[in-house]
């Protein structure tokens, strides 16, 4: 645990917007005991409405700073152990508080999506975290924690039970129920800008280890085509958050030395149908895979990008009620073979919708995981994915606390 003496354990970054929010209630309901928080952005009257409406004790202060000003974000990290920040997208508003987090030694997580930032901040944290002791963990929310994690869980069943790790693994959204958060969607309108201005930026976007620190790695699946996945026994088609989730698991893989091989292969996709359900699923498959690729062209057009920014019915600070959020439900299946042919699937389940009332839960969770339950022997300051920071550590806490599952499928 880190031994500075701070005012404050965890500060909630963005506590007026919806999903900050959410963050705020968990913390209150969850009975974090000991810790000491508070919860901060740039207006303290909407602060004090959120404190009130939630209530939240008095015993939880009230910080003022905006995500542009430096030193009042040198300030707030200055008085606290750890932040959790939901202000994004992150490559509009995010670097002047991972920053101040890495230069001060205050450990950051967010639930960043957002791999182009991700690149360019991970060399210019890195260093500075190492120096101060700040763990950076990027990623904490729905990306890409139930993926992350799962890799981690089944591999360490496979060196349980084998062991040697499964060479292979295979990621595949059986269900998913619920929305994507307002973030995301601005996330990734954020992303298409950026690469439109700087087309060079598609190759990163395509590469499964443009995060894994320069290590390139075998050639992976292609996750963007409708294909019938024997392991599954089930058609499958494109995933939306493939393209985050695997870069950080080959990160993860990369951070921790290679312990599922240089040559691991990882894909990753959504089940358009169950075991057995043949011609129908093949055609979900192939209706999302053309979807797809139409959803890619037309986010090359700029009306579209208009259009989608006017109409899109969830907007940063716009989510859904209580009750959808509730029931709201994910699971996936992650299957792995050695090279003898032996094969072990893990699944992995979340009680509530991804973008919102799981996402709130992972963040939470893994911000005090890291203050709790992690030695800075074994992850010290540095740039970090969940799974290599905390690995099994966080799916404990996530099984016992916050409402998801990791077993091992019969």
């Amino acid at each position: 645990m880190d031994g500075r003496a701070c005012e404050f354990d965890l500060v909630v970054f963005g506590a007026t917007g919806f999903t900050g929010r959410l963050v705020a209630e968990y913390l209150h309901r969850s009975g974090a005991a000991g810790v000491r928080w508070a919860i901060a952005g740039r207006n303290l009257d909407k602060l004090a409405k959120v404190r009130d409406e939630l209530h939240l004790p008095p015993s939880v202060a009230l910080l003022q700073a905006d995500a542009s000003d430096d030193a009042a974000l040198r300030a707030l990290v200055a008085r606290t152990r750890g932040v959790i920040t939901t202000v994004g997208p992150y490559q509009l508003y995010g670097e002047p508080l991972a920053t101040a987090c890495a230069e001060r030694g205050t450990d950051y997580v967010d639930l960043c999506g957002e791999p182009l930032w991700m690149a360019r901040m991970i060399p210019k944290l890195t260093t500075l975290a190492e120096a101060s002791g700040a763990r950076i963990v990027f990623s904490c929310g729905f990306d890409s924690i139930p993926f992350d994690l799962g890799v981690v869980y089944l591999q360490a069943q496979a060196h349980a039970r084998f062991g040697a790790p499964l060479p292979e693994v295979r990621g595949r959204v059986a269900r998913l129920k619920g929305t994507f958060s307002g973030g995301t969607f601005a996330s990734l309108m954020a992303t298409v800008e950026a690469v439109r201005r700087e087309p060079a930026l598609a190759q990163l976007m395509v590469n499964p280890f443009a995060l894994a620190g320069g290590f390139k790695g075998p050639r992976q699946p292609a996750g963007q085509a409708a294909d019938f996945d024997d392991w599954a026994g089930a058609w499958c088609g494109p995933f939306v958050m493939a393209a985050i989730n695997t870069k950080n698991i080959h990160r993860s893989n990369a951070l921790r030395g290679h312990p599922w091989g240089r040559d691991f292969i990882y894909s990753e996709k959504l089940l358009t149908g169950k075991p057995g359900q043949g011609d129908q699923g093949r055609k979900k498959a192939v209706a999302l895979a053309r979807f797809t690729k139409l959803q890619n062209l037309a986010l090359g057009f700029a009306p579209t990008r208009f259009l989608l920014r006017r109409f899109v019915l969830t907007q940063p600070g716009d989510g859904p009620d209580a009750a959808a959020r509730e029931a709201g439900r994910y699971e996936v299946w992650f299957t792995g073979r050695t090279d003898e042919g032996q094969q072990l699937r893990a699944v992995v389940k979340g009680d509530r919708d991804p973008g919102y009332g799981s996402t709130c839960k992972l963040i939470s969770e893994a911000a005090l995981c890291l203050l709790q339950d992690v030695d800075r022997n074994a992850t010290p300051g540095g740039v970090w994915t969940p799974g290599a920071a905390m690995g099994l550590a966080l799916v404990r806490r996530l099984q016992a606390r916050a409402g998801l599952t990791f077993e091992m499928a019969a």
